[in-house]
């Protein structure tokens, strides 16, 4: 999923003596972190699951703390920013995610509710990092290159991503949880025993990643970096225009609010559906690799949009793309086997270009109202909350496979929103 900030008017001051590779470089790897924290939940939501025999509900509720962290902490961190600077801010945010995947070590000795806890704890330092250091990209070098610069930071986080199922599979599914049957069986002891086994298996990784993310804070506060600030040219002017009268900003939040939800909900169900056996029977250490290949599938997906809409409409190649999604989705829920699997991993080629398309859409013309706008958009991602849980809900009513309805519903409406705004930038 792409990362986004609130668009606002900055100024840059050059760095102190030296080259700004260092700083871009510790910047493009807290790209990296954020994108492999992230994918990483796809793999935790299946294995927190059949540890403490959850319904499909409860296991979402780690993405209803890890995204609904994004929409509480967002404007607290946007004032805490303001407050301490962007540097600080980065720091902080580095700091507090770090505490966040140490608070997984004590979890996996308690329960489900303190890995709730630190899931919520890390996605709020992943905030405050985000609206912290993005803008850095847009000053760590000349203006003219800042696009490159974004493209580049981007791709390191699909490449995170991508990499983060592979690898959590490999450390945290290898050992295999007992299903509900096998650890019914154990007397009460080994139960207990099997249990704190397979949540000792979180904490070597995510010990882990607390500690390179306390590196980085060292490295960020010791970086030698521009400082930011806010331009006053677009406050001082207050406009009377609310930012809601603007319609396609408000079918485009909705639109962020159902894309991101869609996309989240298969990543976070994929290797429960992977293991059924009308689809392909796998274990979850086997199925972890195929989440890799939905996500690296929205990373490729990038390369041959950012070419194709040189030539299409961006309107009319986000319908394509949500036509294409649905019909994908369609075969996974009512087709089996090899059909079924492959369909809802080509689901993530096509969300490649919906996130930047949608939103570039939803800002086009806001004028004055363009950081309000963008405040707004980033509020939407709260869909990654919300869908899984209502996709969870309908896996425990109706079944696993026939819960894939929900992110059909949410790219149906993204279909709806290309063909109407197709025309977007062709109207005067």
């Amino acid at each position: 999923m792409a990362n986004i900030s609130q668009a606002a008017p900055l100024l840059g001051s050059e760095s102190e003596t030296g080259s700004n590779t260092t700083p871009l470089v510790i910047v493009t790897v807290l790209f990296f972190m954020w994108g492999l924290i992230t994918a990483l939940n796809d793999v935790l939501i299946p294995h927190l699951k059949a540890l403490y025999s959850l319904t499909y509900v409860q296991a979402m509720l780690v993405q209803f703390c890890f995204f609904g962290a994004y929409f509480v902490v967002s404007v607290p961190a946007g004032a805490l920013v303001r407050r301490i600077g962007y540097k600080r801010g980065a720091v902080a945010g580095l700091l507090i995610a770090a505490v966040g995947c140490a608070l997984f070590y004590p979890a996996s000795m308690s329960g489900y509710a303190l890995f709730l806890l630190a899931f919520f704890v890390l996605a709020s330092g992943i905030t405050i990092l985000q609206v912290a250091a993005n803008p850095y990209v847009a000053v760590l070098g000349d203006a003219k290159t800042a696009s490159s610069r974004l493209t580049l930071t981007q791709a390191f986080n699909s490449l995170g991503t991508t990499v983060a199922p592979a690898l959590g599979g490999m450390v945290i599914l290898s050992g295999g949880v007992l299903s509900a049957v096998e650890l019914a069986r154990l007397p009460a002891d080994q139960q207990l025993l099997h249990r704190a086994q397979e949540a000792s298996l979180v904490q070597g990784p995510y010990l882990g990643l607390a500690a390179a993310l306390i590196a980085l804070a060292v490295m960020f506060a010791f970086a030698r970096l521009p400082k930011i600030g806010h331009a006053d040219s677009g406050r001082s002017a207050v406009s009377a225009e609310s930012v809601f009268a603007h319609r396609h900003l408000v079918l485009g939040a909705i639109g962020i609010f159902v894309y991101v939800g869609g996309e989240v909900s298969i990543g976070s169900f994929l290797i429960n559906y992977l293991g059924d056996a009308n689809i392909a029977g796998l274990s979850p250490a086997q199925a972890a690799p195929y989440v890799s290949f939905y996500w690296g599938g929205a990373m490729v997906g990038r390369f041959i949009g950012s070419a194709a809409m040189r030539f299409i409409r961006p309107g009319m190649a986000l319908a394509f793309n949500a036509g294409c999604s649905i019909v994908l989705i369609m075969a996974a829920v009512f087709g089996h086997g090899a059909l079924a699997m492959y369909a809802i991993i080509l689901v993530g080629l096509c969300n490649s270009i919906m996130f930047p398309t949608i939103f570039s859409m939803s800002l086009n013309r806001l004028g004055s109202l363009t950081g309000q706008g963008s405040g707004v958009l980033c509020m939407a991602i709260v869909g990654g909350a919300i869908i899984p849980f209502v996709q969870g809900y309908l896996a425990d009513t109706m079944g696993l496979q026939w819960s894939f309805f929900v992110p059909a519903v949410c790219y149906g409406y993204i279909l709806y929103f290309g063909l109407k705004f197709s025309n977007m930038y062709e109207e005067r």
